[in-house]
């Protein structure tokens, strides 16, 4: 994860994180790393990496693809998170 930006956006219901996931490769050159479905309240968090510009592209096309159908309740973008934030993204 070395020079690589994070993207998570968190949202309620599997079906809205799949659009999520789905929207956010498609748009942009980010690898998916992984999605926490075990939030609690049914809510799934969404975290991709790549470059820092990739990552806005993709969090915007995320939170876009479910605009009005579900309620993003979190997008962040963490440029070079720490390497001791990659255990909890993974």
């Amino acid at each position: 994860m070395a020079n690589q930006s994070v993207g998570l956006i968190e949202v309620r219901g599997l079906v809205s994180a799949v659009h999520v996931v789905d929207a956010m490769v498609k748009a942009a050159g980010v690898k998916h790393l992984s999605t926490k479905k075990d939030l609690g309240g049914g809510l799934v968090t969404i975290v991709v990496e790549g470059d820092v510009g990739s990552v806005k592209a993709a969090v915007d096309a995320g939170k876009n693809s479910v605009s009005g159908r579900a309620e993003v309740f979190c997008a962040e973008i963490i440029p070079r998170p720490h390497p001791g934030l990659t255990k909890y993204l993974k």
